[in-house]
């Protein structure tokens, strides 16, 4: 009896993965089905699983078409996002080592500080980062872009948690050889922290790749569109191109796989070692 409990449970939970996965696979699905159909397929009341005939076109035509500057919005995107996400997680983790590790009376308070950011909707601080950065001159730069955005409360909360229990013998040992806070930041706790490091780029890398609101209103110039303002282009009052946004949605997505599936084991051991739910 309880085998067959037991049996029963296992089928459960393999079919209910296999519905979850086909639910999540579904978004996929589309972008790669209507990428490569006309718009009379997209749009024709009697479905099918995928087209008659494919249309590998629309992809050259996503790179082709005059108005959108795909490729140089992909290019953007990823000078975006790569230099983010290094400055990121270079100032949260040096923040958060410091906060951790490093003998301060008001170590707490600045810590109790910078959670109260997260507390703060980012509608509230838009408009002043938005006058700061104009009166810089900042405006359709890639300083604009970068800047403003480099410093995460969310990465240095999960990178103080990280190092609260980080074996304090590495660290001893670092003393005796005559290493300072700083080289051995350097030289100890970094080599050893890979997990953390591999899981906030990769949330961070997601999240800059992904920005919209941002980079809409600060890239005014075509030539700082990145691949999320240009794929808005596609959609206007007057005309939307349907098979051309879905193709260039998909092309879009594809670094985010890439790098979702190199690092993605390193995601989750990362959280679970943060001490997140401590």
């Amino acid at each position: 009896m309880d085998k067959a409990l037991l049996a029963l449970g296992r089928a459960i939970r393999v079919v209910l993965l296999v519905v979850l996965a086909l639910l999540f696979l579904i978004p996929f699905y589309l972008l790669v089905r209507n990428g490569l159909s006309t718009e009379q397929d997209i749009t024709s009341p009697e479905w099918t699983f995928f087209p008659a005939h494919l249309h590998w076109s629309n992809v050259t035509e996503v790179f082709d078409d005059p108005a959108l500057p795909m490729a140089h919005a992909l290019l953007t995107s990823a000078l975006i996002a790569v230099t983010t996400t290094v400055g990121t997680v270079l100032l949260a983790s040096l923040a958060g080592y410091g906060l951790a590790r490093i003998p301060y009376r008001y170590a707490d308070q600045v810590f109790y500080a910078i959670l109260g950011t997260m507390m703060v909707p980012a509608a509230v601080t838009f408009l002043p980062s938005f006058v700061l950065v104009s009166s810089l001159g900042w405006i359709s730069t890639l300083r604009g872009l970068i800047i403003p955005t480099l410093f995460s409360a969310f990465a240095c909360f999960v990178f103080r948690q990280y190092f609260l229990g980080f074996p304090g013998e590495l660290e001893d040992a670092a003393k005796v050889d005559g290493l300072g806070y700083w080289r051995t930041y350097w030289r100890i706790v970094v080599p050893n922290s890979r997990p953390v490091f591999a899981a906030v780029a990769t949330i961070v890398f997601i999240g800059a790749w992904n920005s919209f609101l941002w980079p809409l209103v600060i890239g005014q110039d075509q030539s700082t569109w990145t691949v999320q303002v240009a794929l808005s282009t596609l959609t206007t009052a007057q005309v939307v191109n349907i098979h051309e946004l879905f193709a260039a949605s998909a092309v879009s997505i594809l670094p985010l796989l890439l790098v979702f599936l190199l690092l993605q084991r390193h995601i989750v051991a990362g959280v679970e070692r943060s001490g997140i739910d401590d």
